[in-house]
């Protein structure tokens, strides 16, 4: 037989230490869980739907300033097709952008950066990508410029660009002349910021004679989501290329 004895006092607060040390444990176990589980749905969406880039450059002032952080639609164009007027990110076609150093990062920095980029909020191949407005899907003929200073594709003026901006005094939208048509399976690209973007109309020696590759673009950039100041849908202005699919030969 044995004999039941009462617990002592020390036994309960032995007992209670170990159910808390027990609860911790679980609460800790659930937190890295939860993590985990976080992880891995912002890298599944980071990699199949959306991503942050921010912008390095004034190429598409006023639309974008430098610093501001988008969000692209990775779904465009591999689901939905790319359409005039979209801002698109693609990957350098080759040549348009000017060799890259290596940034040295500490072990911390470094580690933090990988974190923030598989969940979306840092983006530390920004400066190996390019952003700017299609002017051209594949078939479309675009000349610049009129005797009023327009640009048309398929014949069709663009007669209000209200994304374009220009030196006080400018009235042409292209400080230079072009008249490309743009072959298949590519795009014809152009920033904002007319009389300060490297895009189509300057990479005529790059291996793509200026177009972007459709296989380039990464997705189309549909909202500015910081500073929250400036937080906004991005427009792709329609009306402004009313007409022109309809005019492709």
């Amino acid at each position: 037989m044995t004999e039941n004895t009462l617990p002592t006092r020390s036994d309960r607060l032995e007992s209670e230490t170990r159910r808390k040390e027990r609860g911790v444990g679980l609460f800790l176990r659930d937190l890295v869980i939860i993590f985990v589980v976080a992880l891995l749905i912002s890298f599944m969406i980071k990699t199949f739907l959306i991503r942050s880039f921010y912008i390095p450059s004034g190429s598409m002032e006023q639309t974008l300033l430098l610093n501001d952080r988008i969000i692209v639609n990775q779904l465009q164009p591999g689901m939905f097709p790319v359409d005039h007027g979209d801002v698109v990110v693609f990957r350098d076609p080759g040549g348009w952008l000017p060799p890259q150093l290596p940034v040295e990062q500490n072990a911390i920095v470094a580690g933090i950066d990988w974190i923030l980029s598989v969940v979306g909020l840092s983006a530390p191949d920004s400066n190996d990508h390019l952003i700017k407005r299609v002017i051209g899907l594949p078939g479309d003929h675009v000349v610049c410029c009129n005797a009023l200073g327009q640009m048309s594709v398929n014949g069709v003026p663009l007669s209000e660009e209200p994304y374009v901006s220009l030196p006080p005094g400018e009235t042409e939208v292209s400080k230079d002349d072009f008249d490309v048509v743009v072959p298949a399976d590519s795009l014809w690209v152009m920033g904002d910021n007319r009389y300060n973007s490297k895009d189509s109309r300057y990479n005529g020696t790059t291996p793509g004679n200026g177009f972007v590759p459709m296989d380039n673009v990464v997705g189309r950039a549909f909202v500015i989501s910081w500073p929250l100041n400036r937080w906004g849908w991005l427009d792709d202005y329609p009306a402004v290329f009313s007409g022109v699919d309809e005019a492709r030969d």
